[in-house]
């Protein structure tokens, strides 16, 4: 399977076992893929991908957006935006890399892989970038221990 930048994937239950982080929005529903991930490609290492889980609770936060905007002048964490024709929350602030062992299969409509507008693309990688800059300077804004799910994605990949 081809990972594509900008299309919406479900995570095999595996990875999760595997990482064991606490913080991570894991599958629900006894093996239903829920939630999907947005994935981003890694701008230094091409095997790994950045995955933004994507919520249909977009009232809950657009109210934790509002928050964070009047407490700090703006949100790059929480991203509303069009996502199979409606609104939807890109959760950054519970992102993590993962790489393509733990993808099980692109999210599709009748068939249809579902894929996110460039506009937002854009905006989602820009704020992505900058979040897990500020994380690599200590200013912690992902829930996930990024690090520690990124070592073990790199100990996998140089195992091979």
């Amino acid at each position: 399977m081809e990972i594509k930048q900008g299309y919406s994937y479900h995570i095999k239950d595996e990875f999760f076992d595997f990482v064991q982080d606490k913080y991570l929005m894991g599958n629900k529903e006894n093996g239903n893929y829920r939630p999907h991930f947005l994935a981003i490609q890694d701008n230094k290492n091409e095997e790994l991908f950045w995955m933004i889980p994507i919520s249909s609770q977009v009232d809950k936060y657009k109210i934790i957006m509002e928050k964070k905007i009047k407490r700090y002048g703006k949100c790059n964490t929480i991203v509303i935006g069009k996502f199979a024709g409606r609104d939807n929350a890109f959760l950054i602030q519970n992102a993590f890399p993962i790489i393509k062992k733990f993808f099980d299969h692109v999210h599709t409509i009748e068939n249809n892989p579902i894929m996110i507008h460039s506009k937002l693309n854009r905006e989602l990688t820009v704020n992505l970038r900058e979040v897990i800059a500020m994380y690599r300077r200590g200013i912690h804004l992902i829930f996930p221990d990024i690090d520690y799910i990124q070592g073990k994605m790199e100990e996998l990949l140089n195992a091979r």
